[in-house]
C-alpha cells in the first residue's frame, strides 16, 4: 500500500509541475506561530538535494529563444541559488531575461543574550517579514510581491518571496519586453515551483 501511494504521489507531483500550475495544491498553513524552546529540540537548517534547480522543471519558455538553450544552474547547499539566464548582446533583437531563485531552509538560532533558541520556522517567518514587497491575497502561502516597470510597461523587474513553514523561497524575474502580469504570474509560477519540491 506504502510503494502504490509513493507512485501515486510521484505521478501527481509531475502532473502539477508539467502543467506550470501556479499555486501549490492543498490548504495554505500561513503563519507558524513560534514558541522559544530548548536547545535540544532545535533541528538544524536542512540541505536541499543537489539537483534541486533541475526539478524545477524546463524554464525556456520564460527566456527569449537561444542558440543554445538555457539551463538552470545551481550554486549552494545550506541556501541553494538557481539562475538561467539569455542576455541582449546574444540576441540579434531587443530583448532579453534573467530568472533567479534563492530557497533557504532555516534552523533554529539564538534570539540574543539569555533568550532560548527559536522554532526554524519562527526565523524563517521573521525573515519573510523583514522582506520588502505588498503582501499578495488569496495565495495558500505568504507571499510579498515587489515590481518595477519601465521603458513604457514592457521592461519589467519582479521580485517575490513566499513563505512555507521553515523556508523562504525568493524570485528575481527580469524580462523585456514584456507585460507586468506576465512577467508576475512567471515569478509566481517558478516560487510555486521551488515550494513543491522543498516539501
Amino acid at each position: 500500500m506504502a510503494r502504490v501511494a509513493g507512485v501515486a504521489g510521484r505521478v501527481v507531483r509531475g502532473t502539477v509541475i508539467a502543467c506550470g500550475v501556479a499555486a501549490v495544491a492543498g490548504v495554505g498553513i500561513g503563519y507558524v506561530t513560534g514558541e522559544p524552546v530548548h536547545p535540544d529540540d532545535i533541528a538544524s537548517a536542512r540541505r536541499l538535494p543537489a539537483d534541486f534547480c533541475q526539478r524545477l522543471g524546463d524554464v525556456t519558455s520564460l527566456l527569449p529563444k537561444a542558440t543554445v538553450a538555457p539551463k538552470m544552474t545551481q550554486t549552494g547547499s545550506a541556501e541553494v541559488h538557481c539562475r538561467a539566464a539569455v542576455e541582449e548582446t546574444s540576441q540579434t533583437r531587443f530583448t532579453a531575461a534573467s530568472l533567479d531563485v534563492w530557497i533557504t531552509p532555516y534552523g533554529g538560532k539564538m534570539g540574543g543574550a539569555n533568550q532560548p533558541p527559536l522554532q526554524p520556522a519562527t526565523v524563517a517567518r521573521d525573515a519573510f517579514e523583514q522582506a520588502k514587497g505588498k503582501a499578495l491575497p488569496n495565495r495558500p502561502y505568504p507571499t510579498k510581491l515587489d515590481r518595477i516597470g519601465q521603458t513604457g510597461g514592457q521592461d519589467w523587474s519582479v521580485s517575490l518571496v513566499v513563505l512555507r513553514a521553515d523556508i523562504v523561497v525568493r524570485v528575481e524575474y527580469k524580462a523585456y519586453p514584456l507585460t507586468g502580469d506576465k512577467a508576475e504570474q512567471a515569478a509566481l509560477v517558478m516560487a510555486d515551483r521551488a515550494i513543491w519540491e522543498s516539501k
